[in-house]
């Protein structure tokens, strides 16, 4: 199976909200959705838990749609961070930090 990369280099294979959704896991989501509104103090419910990887032609967690790294790729017409020249850049930072896995997917792309 190939794997399925976001914009900014995370596995999605590996994405708790990715892997609920292949799932169709329901109790997974509601318990998502609580503690990520918990965490990033902002309401998220269930139904947002939804993704099937933010570069998919499929369902799209909500916040894909107002990702700085995900619009900013889509922009430059590429697939991934992996693409381009600017690489790595300060918009992904704070994605490193957290998953610094998503920067070594990308660099094994490049």
């Amino acid at each position: 199976m190939k794997k399925v990369i976001s914009a900014c280099g995370v596995d999605c294979f590996k994405c708790e909200t990715y892997i609920a959704t292949q799932n169709d896991d329901e109790a997974r989501k509601e318990d998502i959705a609580k503690r990520w509104s918990e965490h990033y103090q902002g309401e998220i419910h269930p139904e947002d838990i939804n993704c099937d990887g933010c570069m998919s032609e499929g369902a799209k967690f909500s916040w894909c749609g107002l990702c700085p790294i995900r619009l900013c790729v889509i922009e430059k017409g590429y697939i991934s961070c992996a693409e381009c020249s600017d690489f790595p850049c300060e918009k992904n930072e704070y994605v490193y930090q957290v998953d610094p896995s998503a920067k070594e997917n990308l660099e094994r792309i490049r």
